[in-house]
Order: structure tokens, then sequence, then C-alpha cells
């Protein structure tokens, strides 16, 4: 394993980035419950979060390779079933008697089991088809075009995102094209837009000094 300085110098920059992709993800799949218009799309209002977390994953394996990437989509599998369960035994714990804003609380909070199996779902089948497509590409790039990696990569895993948790969640309560199409256009225009970020990022963390895996194209 080749490690030099740089590398040794980035912990900070890589814990910044992996808390930024936890957060982002609790946070998508709390919003999603209220939906929202974009430009006259149809959208729910987590999609900004989660479009954030596809620039984390992509910067991460950009720089940390492609075993730390799938080890941080991994780990935010497990946060976000974290955040599931802590949030439901909030919403049935025993409120204080003086409390009286139970009913609010249950209506910001309370996720229909579809919606978290929809977004546990689309996470894990999304997330790591990012990664895949990511490196996919990046060998077949030789390690050029970051551009090109990071928008289809993020194009494709966030069709497949959209499909999954939108027919998972809504079928039979909203009209599903709508949701499908509005979400995946505006996460289309988020990816990119975030090509400048993710090149600021990864030129910023000097993308050559802090590679750590043997047999990943430089």
């Amino acid at each position: 394993m080749i490690l030099d300085q740089k590398s040794q110098t980035s912990p900070l920059a890589l814990a910044i980035l992996t808390s930024l992709f936890s957060g982002s993800l609790v946070l998508a799949a709390i919003l999603a419950t209220k939906i929202i218009t974009v430009a006259g799309l149809t959208v729910p209002a987590g999609v900004l979060a989660y479009a954030l977390t596809f620039i984390c994953t992509d910067v991460i394996g950009e720089v940390w390779g492609k075993s730390r990437a799938r080890e941080v989509v991994g780990a935010g599998f497990v946060t976000l079933i974290a955040a599931f369960a802590l949030i439901q035994l909030a919403l049935h714990w025993p409120a204080a008697g003086f409390w009286e804003d139970q009913e609010a609380f249950a209506a910001v909070l309370s996720t229909t089991p579809r919606i978290i199996l929809g977004s546990l779902t689309a996470y894990l089948v999304s997330q790591f088809t990012d990664v895949w497509i990511f490196h996919a590409c990046r060998h077949l790039t030789r390690g050029r075009h970051l551009w090109l990696r990071n928008n289809l990569s993020t194009a494709l895993s966030q069709l497949i995102d959209t499909v999954i948790f939108i027919s998972i969640a809504f079928f039979g309560l909203m009209p599903l094209m709508p949701l499908i199409v509005g979400q995946w256009a505006v996460k289309l225009i988020i990816a990119a837009v975030d090509t400048g970020v993710v090149y600021l990022l990864v030129w910023g963390l000097g993308e050559k000094g802090t590679r750590t895996q043997i047999g990943e194209p430089a």
C-alpha cells in the first residue's frame, strides 16, 4: 500500500466528507416526506441533500480510492438505519406532561414504512452503482476526464435511485412519472453544476498525492 505525506495529513478532510455524506443522507430521508416544486417540476424536498452524497462519494473515490468509497457507503447505510430507529423511538416515547407538540412532531418525523423501505433499497443499489460506474470510467479513461465519470456515474445511479425510491414510496399514492421525471431532471442539473465543486475538492486535496491503493489507475 502506498502511503505518502499528503495522505497522512488529510484525515480531517476525509472525516468531513464522510460526516457530510452521512448527515446529508439522513436529512434527505427526513425531508423526502414533503413534496415541493422546482421550476415547475415535482420533487421530494430531500433531493438537494441527497445529491450532496454523490459529490462526497465521487471525491472520496477519486482521492482515497474505490475501497474507501465503498466503506463510506456501507457506513452510511448503518447510519441511515440507526437514524430511522432513533426517530421511531423518539416518536413512541411518552412525552412529558407539559409538552403539547406531539402531533406536530409526529407530522414531520413519522416517516412511513414504505418511505423507509424505499430509501434503504434505493440507497444500497444506487450508491454502490455510482461507485462502480465511477471507477469503471476512471479505468477506461486512464484517470482522465473527471467530468465524464462524475456526471455519468451520478446521472445513471440517480436514475436508478429515483425509480426505485419513488416506485416503492409513492406507488398508488401519487402519480409516479411526474415525480420520477422531476426528481431525476433536478438531480441532472445538480450533477452538472457540482462538477466544478468536485474538481475543486479533488484539486485541493491533491488527487495524485492521496491515492492509497495499488492497482487503481493514476
